[in-house]
């Protein structure tokens, strides 16, 4: 169960970057633009963070195995 919790606040810090980035960006051009780049920045945020953390849990499994 903490591994799941500590998954999804890694997921969660990522889409908050994301989001972020994407509406400081988007805010650049007009509110409504900072509004999809923040939406935008939030998904392509939750993917990284769902990417790495599916590399480091088989990184993880796999130097568990070799041991």
């Amino acid at each position: 169960m903490k591994q799941r919790i500590s998954r999804a606040v890694s997921r969660a810090k990522y889409a908050a970057a994301g989001a972020a980035v994407g509406a400081g960006l988007g805010g650049l051009f007009s509110r409504s633009a900072a509004s999809t780049g923040g939406a935008v920045g939030a998904l392509v945020g939750a993917v990284l963070g769902e990417t790495s953390s599916s590399a480091k849990s088989a990184y993880e499994k796999y130097t568990d195995d070799s041991d």
